[in-house]
């Protein structure tokens, strides 16, 4: 590990180029402007690097000198702390949990769906798929009530929902725009945001027209 830190000056980010969680964190590198080398990899021909730095193999995979982290909320997190402007968590400890309960449900209520859609059989990606549609229709009310998720601001709920949101016409979702129209500003907002452009790689570029 120390030889890879050492050959590596640069902060890396090993990313698969169609991975949800590995978009976020690129959702948060982007919006801070940090410097970092983006390693996109084959999920299928990972290199030997990462089954070195990160025991699961997984993406995304931080390295920042000695630091190795993996697990994209404890990266983006880390991130978040380390570079803080412009900040992408609340300061007040109660709010900052609510945020932090937010993305521990759409992780759980969303992502978990999404590798039920991408990896299982016809039937599990079927039922995954109309979970997530009424899921993500059925928070239409909250996303009317804020500019962003539950917030004035964007933070890192938002770069956790977004990677989603841009993903459902992959995934065959559809938001139908009486029903989702909140749904739909929030998309327009936030994609259009420069570091959101910036965060998409080729492969999801080509998600939307």
């Amino acid at each position: 590990m120390a030889s890879l830190s050492s050959r590596r000056s640069v902060m890396t980010l090993f990313s698969a180029p169609d991975c949800a969680d590995s978009h976020r964190v690129r959702i948060v590198l982007a919006e801070k402007d940090i410097t970092v080398d983006i390693l996109n990899i084959n999920p299928d021909n990972k290199p030997e690097d990462l089954a070195e730095l990160n025991p699961y193999n997984t993406t995304p995979t931080l390295l920042d000198r000695d630091l190795v982290l993996y697990d994209a909320r404890i990266i983006m997190e880390y991130l978040d702390e380390r570079f803080p402007h412009p900040p992408l968590m609340p300061v007040d400890p109660v709010t900052r949990a609510h945020s932090r309960l937010a993305l521990f449900r759409i992780e759980k209520d969303w992502f978990s769906l999404v590798s039920d859609i991408e990896h299982g059989d016809d039937a599990t990606a079927s039922q995954a798929r109309k979970i997530l549609r009424e899921s993500v229709l059925s928070a239409a009310e909250v996303f009317s009530v804020k500019p962003y998720f539950l917030s004035d601001d964007f933070s890192l709920v938002d770069c956790t929902i977004a990677p989603i949101l841009w993903r459902l016409p992959k995934y065959g979702i559809d938001v139908p725009e009486k029903q989702g129209k909140p749904i739909l500003k929030y998309m327009e907002r936030v994609f259009s945001r420069e570091a959101f452009q910036q965060s998409l790689s080729k492969v999801e570029k080509s998600i939307r027209p």
